[in-house]
């Protein structure tokens, strides 16, 4: 007699942030007052399996401490569903995944769950999977949008605007694993509605991004990684799209400590360029590239006259174990701009391409199995240049951003 037994877990998380910004996305100008606040993410996570069926639902509370009044009967605070999906085991290979899902590819460069926003990032998708066990993955997902508050009230039309988001989208995902090295490629199709008032408006300018991701141990002691992307198509209000990522690093294991030298190279729009050269990151986790204080590709613009002058990051990064508890992350980055920067609204007076130097200093300490404590500090040596990409005045001092955050994430069902 053969018996089958449900898996349940149930686990939580309680993650409280304090941010001091002075300077954090945009330098601060002079007689502005730096922000502090207290932002705290809390989370119950749920899974049911049983033979070839799972069952996940994530629900979340994200909030601004002292946001909502003690006695209340209204929440500006966000609570919803951050994942809920089932996946189904077809076959050995072959399992699909429908529903609200994070998606998190490789190194999150391009599609990533974005862990550090308290929010994070899912998308509502049906994603089929393949994976042998020869090291071969392939993943082929698609979505299909719209805002519509109430299914009775919607008879006609597809028309979707409001939200930056796709309306459509579809991508194919390979991944190998060998014995040193492994790759990726990347093919993603996403549909922007066309800005229109007329609700049986139909146009969608698709964006085709593709990508490829390879790592492979050189030496003993030396791993390489390189990426490259292309962007083609036409962008959200149709303009005709062509523009690069590169990315490339080198990795020492010196048996202490790892140091890691690398670029990234964005690409940007020229003044008087018809086209859009500039490439979007789109759906990565931008924060964990491209310096923690958040300046380039995280939900704000470094361009000017509409457009985005793109990005060259020289960065040096390592990781310090201090005991088996407590490590010291340390990274250094310096920026430039591949295109012109002007000093006026009018882009007449051009000026040095060169944005600023950033420091990011983190110290990660595992107090426990469910707690975690974490520190940080970074700062940025901005320029004129930099400033007058943001739009802002004379930057007021030091610019830098400090934070501390812990993380309390109990297994509810866990042995003890």
């Amino acid at each position: 007699m053969n018996f089958a037994f449900a898996q349940f877990s149930l686990s939580g998380e309680i993650r409280p942030r304090a941010e001091l910004r002075h300077g954090f996305k945009s330098p601060l100008s002079e007689g502005a007052s730096p922000a502090f606040f207290i932002e705290q993410r809390s989370r119950i996570n749920f899974s049911y399996k049983m033979e070839a069926l799972t069952f996940h639902l994530s629900a979340q509370d994200v909030r601004i401490w002292g946001n909502t009044a003690q006695i209340y009967k209204t929440d500006p605070a966000l609570t919803n569903l951050y994942e809920a999906w089932a996946a189904y085991q077809i076959s050995s290979p072959l399992s699909i995944k429908i529903g609200r899902q994070a998606l998190d590819y490789d190194n999150a460069r391009f599609l990533g769950d974005l862990d550090w926003a308290q929010q994070g990032r899912s998308h509502d998708l049906v994603l089929l999977k393949f994976q042998d066990s020869l090291g071969t993955q392939v993943h082929l997902g698609a979505a299909f949008n719209q805002n519509v508050p109430f299914e009775p009230g919607k008879l006609t039309g597809t028309h979707y605007e409001g939200l930056d988001n796709y309306k459509a989208m579809q991508f194919l995902w390979f991944h190998k694993k060998m014995k040193s090295s492994k790759f990726s490629v990347l093919l993603l199709n996403d549909g922007r509605q066309k800005l229109n008032t007329n609700p049986e408006e139909t146009t969608v300018y698709f964006r085709q991004t593709y990508g490829f991701i390879g790592s492979k141990k050189l030496l003993t002691r030396l791993d390489g990684e390189m990426e490259i992307y292309h962007q083609g198509g036409l962008d959200p209000v149709g303009k005709k799209v062509s523009a690069w990522l590169y990315s490339g690093s080198l990795t020492y294991n010196t048996g202490f400590i790892p140091l890691t030298f690398g670029y990234d190279y964005l690409s940007g729009t020229g003044p008087g360029t018809t086209q859009n050269n500039s490439f979007n990151p789109l759906y990565g986790t931008n924060h964990k590239f491209y310096g923690l204080m958040d300046y380039f590709y995280v939900g704000n613009n470094h361009g000017q006259g509409g457009r985005t002058t793109g990005l060259n990051d020289f960065f040096f990064k390592t990781n310090i174990p201090l005991n088996p508890k407590n490590k010291l992350l340390l990274h250094f980055h310096h920026f430039s701009s591949p295109e012109l920067v002007y000093a006026d609204a009018e882009l007449t007076l051009s000026q040095s391409q060169h944005l600023g130097k950033e420091i990011d200093l983190v110290w990660n300490a595992q107090l426990s199995k469910e707690v975690a404590f974490t520190l940080g500090y970074s700062q940025m040596f901005a320029t004129s240049s930099l400033s007058a990409l943001k739009g802002g005045g004379q930057p007021a001092g030091l610019q830098y951003w400090a934070w501390a955050m812990i993380a309390v994430k109990p297994d509810f069902l866990g042995k003890k």
